[in-house]
């Protein structure tokens, strides 16, 4: 699974990132975006979301912190295997990470960097937790995604305030192996 999303993502470095169904649904019209990060839904509805990206022939990766109705527990990770059926999942919290890890799904643990305290706790969470990506918001520092991939050996996603070419450009060149954006022209580039 982690080789795929890697091949995937260096084919097609744009990673649409939805929010609603709108996005959702010009997303998966969208010949050139092979992974969708899902930023929404509940215990009722993300097994359709998730049906609807894998019937497009895209990869779905569920922002698990983010399902309205799960817990902030493991069990949430084995409630998003079994009963959608997702690649992966996205969290902020390393427990999550872990469970995911052990069910094989796809992780991308997500660190916002606000400050130098921020930036310390990447490495300190890397050595407890070994996610198969990081994604770094706002992904518009350039220097800072170089040294975290520099420094940490693990394939780095920019995402968040991605605006434009030029930001997309300049991310991958320092380091990223792709953007995740819910910016709808970003995904036509």
């Amino acid at each position: 699974m982690e080789q795929h999303f890697f091949d995937t993502v260096e084919s097609s470095p744009i990673i649409a990132a939805v929010k609603d169904k709108k996005g959702l649904d010009q997303c998966c019209g969208l010949p050139d975006i092979k992974i969708i990060f899902i930023l929404y839904g509940d215990v009722c509805s993300i097994a359709d979301i998730v049906n609807q990206i894998r019937d497009a022939g895209k990869m779905a990766i569920v922002h698990v912190d983010l399902v309205t109705g799960l817990a902030s527990k493991e069990i949430a990770v084995d409630f998003i295997k079994k009963y959608t059926g997702a690649d992966g999942i996205i969290s902020t919290k390393p427990g999550m990470i872990k469970r995911a890890k052990e069910l094989n799904m796809l992780t991308v643990m997500r660190f916002w960097m606000l400050d130098s305290i921020s930036l310390e706790t990447v490495g300190k969470q890397l050595a407890l937790v070994k996610p198969d990506f990081i994604e770094i918001l706002p992904g518009i520092m350039p220097k800072i995604i170089k040294r975290i991939s520099s420094q940490f050996r693990i394939p780095v996603i920019a995402g968040g305030l991605i605006q434009d070419k030029e930001d997309v450009v300049a991310v991958l060149n320092a380091g990223a192996i792709s953007v995740s954006t819910t910016n709808p022209n970003v995904w036509l580039m």
